[in-house]
């Protein structure tokens, strides 16, 4: 069965959205370093560097229709954990992030079996 028009455009926008969160975790790994908690291990870039990285390689799965579904509960994983751990105290970016990753688990959950 063919996806819905509006839904599929949903789907492609949603994934230019994580895509364009990459990119900006990507050039702007240095600022964005410094708010990651300070109990998580290492540099904060490199934990910027690697999520940035999961945000295009979940943005690629999804666009390709490429392992979507384990891309998006890895991307609603990874939001969820934000939310939680990185945006405790922000209460809008905690919000947004669970959006973000109910968006990600219908789009999972909308793909091939």
């Amino acid at each position: 069965m063919k996806a819905f028009i509006p839904a599929k455009l949903a789907e492609v926008i949603f994934a230019l959205i994580i895509a364009y969160f990459g990119y900006w975790h990507f050039t702007h790994a240095d600022n964005m370093g410094r708010t990651v908690p300070a109990f998580i291990p290492g540099p904060g870039s490199l934990w910027i560097y690697i999520t940035g990285g999961v945000f295009i390689l979940a943005a690629i799965g999804i666009l390709a229709d490429l392992k979507k579904i384990i891309a998006c509960y890895l991307l609603a994983t990874m939001l969820l954990i934000f939310a939680l751990i990185v945006h405790l105290h922000d209460h809008v970016n905690a919000l947004k992030d669970v959006a973000l990753a109910m968006c990600a688990l219908i789009i999972g959950s909308s793909g091939k079996k």
